[in-house]
């Protein structure tokens, strides 16, 4: 019985929608050959170092997220890790290039970050204890955690300009650190060299040609240290924003199968906030307009994906291309819409796209800490962003399929394999405040699916409510032909921090562990139905799919 009533409120809304008369649409997919291919593990979430007194915009957002800082034994940090079986995290960011390890002889003093505005991020170095370190890989071994660790690549440089450093890499820190993480067993799946340090520059840059010979240096180390080793690490380079030119050189300086990944930095929706004239305003508010802006979100990045991945082809074809860091707005966030539903919509179609042109894996900044953590920074508990990053985890496979579609511009639509099983998944993303939709998946091969709307347009509302829950509440042995569907939307506003699936909110179990994460089952002949600003994962499991074979 506690089934029945919110399904019936939940298709009651979507349907009262319909009843204001919908735009129908179909959409192809066309199933014999994949486009793309993404890595199993796509999904990727990172840490960062930031101390508690990182603030921007009159808002110090972090807390006690940063590495150095953050509670390793709080019970829901590590449910919300395993929950994705295989969590890919990379640890990394701004500090990074000023982290001093514990390990050997130092040429610096080890000391924690502090706050001194004349240097770089305005923080001092800081220090990498290895107990920390123990600590941490405790953490991610029982977890199941895939990790990515972002090394030092200002160690022994020195400036030479206003952003400009030189001199060579001085790689002895590092060198120890590997040796030490090693020697303990902690299994490393990849080591990348720097954090935002190509042109153009953030806060400090180091030249192509010389960030080329580093990587050389790198893999040189990672040779010597993993030769024993059953399993060597990849060595990703550069976390830095694309810049063809750079790109490419860096490629060529380094040469073949030495950088495994290219890995680069998006924040296409701006900055967190604005700073105008003596005043500083703690909120944009234009942020919410442009991830619901379906030409700018794609003008805003499908070129650089496009360009990233024509100089991997020409440059490097041994690696692949991977977004390292991506949180939509730069400066840790944008406060009350980066941890809010209406977040998804940007994020949800950034993994999409990024799929569509190879991108290996998708790191979101962060899982925790600032204003677009998957994870409430005190609380631990997820953001809608967290549970949009599961579905994708647990229904989005590996093989990118292409889709034709006549809909409006708002209709965002993306399919996939489906992850571990057989059929195809839908990604359905209306960002329109005003228009619902009725849609028909058909397949561009049989064209199966192809069928007449089921809903008698001509009849009342409630005779087309009674057959819409006639069928939805189907258990799987009563019909052979269902489909999945997992409709996502906000409690009450746009900015809630509650998603609901199928009308229900999304809340951890008294328990603390992630709820689960049951689809409404329905006839696989009837339109599907989406309501104005919202998102559906729509599972096909007996879509006929050779590229999914």
């Amino acid at each position: 019985m506690g089934f029945v009533l919110p399904l019936f409120v939940f298709v009651a809304y979507l349907y009262g929608v319909s009843a204001q008369g919908p735009t129908y649409a179909t959409i192809i997919v066309k199933s014999a050959a994949k486009i793309a291919e993404t890595d199993d593990q796509f999904i990727c979430a990172t840490l960062d170092w930031w101390p508690s007194d990182k603030c921007n915009y009159h808002d110090c957002p972090w807390g006690k997220s940063g590495v150095p800082y953050l509670d390793l034994s709080h019970p829901t940090f590590a449910k919300a890790i395993q929950a994705f079986g295989h969590l890919r995290i990379r640890i990394g960011g701004s500090l990074q290039d000023k982290v001093v390890y514990n390990v050997g002889a130092l040429k610096y003093p080890c000391h924690p970050f502090k706050k001194m505005d004349k240097w770089l991020f305005g923080f001092t170095k800081g220090c990498l204890y290895m107990s920390r370190w123990d600590e941490l890989n405790l953490l991610l071994s029982k977890t199941g955690a895939i990790v990515t660790f972002g090394l030092n690549a200002l160690y022994g440089r020195h400036k030479t300009g206003k952003v400009a450093w030189g001199g060579a890499w001085d790689s002895s820190n590092a060198r120890e650190f590997i040796k030490y993480t090693v020697s303990k067993g902690y299994h490393i799946d990849s080591w990348e060299l720097g954090n935002e340090l190509s042109e153009p520059a953030v806060g400090a840059s180091v030249s192509a040609e010389q960030y080329g010979k580093d990587m050389i240096e790198l893999n040189a180390i990672i040779k010597e240290i993993y030769k024993n080793s059953h399993s060597r690490p990849l060595i990703l380079a550069p976390g830095g924003f694309f810049s063809a030119s750079w790109y490419a050189k860096l490629l060529e300086i380094s040469g073949p199968n030495v950088v495994n990944a290219v890995t680069h930095h998006l924040y296409n929706l701006g900055p967190g906030g604005l700073v105008r004239q003596s005043f500083v305003s703690g909120n944009d508010p234009h942020l919410v307009d442009r991830i619901l802006d379906p030409h700018y979100l794609s003008q805003s990045t499908s070129d650089t994906f496009q360009k990233l991945q024509q100089t991997i082809k020409v440059h490097g074809p041994w690696a692949s291309a991977w977004v390292g860091e991506s949180g939509g707005a730069y400066n840790s966030g944008g406060r009350h819409v980066s941890n809010t539903f209406v977040d998804s919509f940007w994020y949800l179609d950034q993994l999409g796209m990024a799929s569509k042109y190879n991108t290996k894996v998708y790191c979101r900044q962060t899982l925790i800490g600032g204003n677009y953590g998957l994870l409430n920074t005190t609380t631990f508990t997820p953001n809608p962003d967290y549970y949009s990053a599961l579905f994708w985890h647990r229904l989005m496979g590996k093989g990118v399929l292409s889709v034709d579609s006549k809909a409006s511009a708002h209709l965002r639509v993306y399919a996939h394999c489906s992850k571990s099983r057989a059929g195809i998944t839908v990604l359905l993303i209306n960002l329109s405040n005003q228009t619902s939709f009725k849609i028909l998946v058909q397949n561009d091969m049989s064209f199966n699916l192809k069928v007449e709307d089921r809903i008698h347009t001509g009849g009342s509302f409630m005779h087309g409510l009674k057959k819409t829950v006639s069928w939805v509440g189907r258990k799987a042995s009563d019909v052979t032909a269902l489909r999945e569907e997992y409709h996502l939307t906000p409690d009450g506003h746009l900015r809630s921090q509650t998603m609901l699936l199928n009308g229900k909110p999304l809340k951890l179990t008294e328990t603390g562990d992630i709820p689960t994460l049951d689809p409404v089952l329905v006839d696989v002949r009837s339109h599907i139905s989406i309501a104005p600003l919202s998102i559906s994962f729509i599972a096909f499991p007996k879509f006929e799919a050779p590229a999914c074979l």
